[in-house]
């Protein structure tokens, strides 16, 4: 049971927040435990929303947004959000299993996600205080500055996405996958 208010359905949720619920669930087919939980705070829901809904329209493919969103789940540790994009990974996305395996070490098949996802957990790893040969590795796998500027971003919202499902212990409704790192 989550450590923070859950609204159980979409009307139960704060007044400010049920547009945006509703638009989770048009776009989703269902409101997962995670968006309900945020909707306590309709702004905190919004600004989550925007840039994750920002974030999709950038350079940076679906596949390579879920991998690196399962390999900094795995770094820091949550379930939750392991589950979810492992989730989608394999059934939205195609990604097979061997891949999503790889993804949760920080790497991947693909040459180009793997530099990707390995300058991913560099950031985690290093708080942020990449080096110059972190960025040269990401840069030769043909990542320019707006796409390097979204992988540190997906870090960003993933790491945000952990914390929130971390600290509310929000309960997994995805098919749950167990964790491989003790963060």
């Amino acid at each position: 049971m989550s450590r923070l208010s859950t609204p159980e359905t979409i009307e139960a949720a704060p007044a400010a927040a049920r547009s945006l619920l509703e638009a989770v669930k048009a776009k989703l087919g269902l409101v997962p435990n995670f968006y309900r939980l945020v909707a306590g705070s309709a702004a905190g829901l919004e600004g989550l929303l925007g840039l994750t809904e920002g974030l999709a329209k950038g350079a940076l493919d679906a596949r390579t947004r879920e991998r690196i969103a399962v390999a900094v789940a795995e770094f820091n540790g949550c379930g939750y959000c392991l589950s979810a994009h492992a989730y989608i990974g394999k059934n939205l996305l195609k990604l097979d299993d061997a891949e999503i395996a790889a993804n949760r070490d920080g790497r991947s098949s693909d040459r180009r996600a793997d530099a990707a996802l390995r300058f991913a957990l560099e950031i985690v790893r290093k708080r942020g205080h990449v080096s110059d040969a972190d960025l040269s590795a990401v840069r030769a796998a043909g990542f320019g500055d707006a796409e390097i500027i979204e992988i540190i971003l997906h870090v960003g919202l993933n790491t945000l996405t952990n914390y929130v499902n971390e600290i509310a212990d929000t309960t997994i409704d995805f098919p749950a996958l167990e964790l491989r790192r003790v963060a």
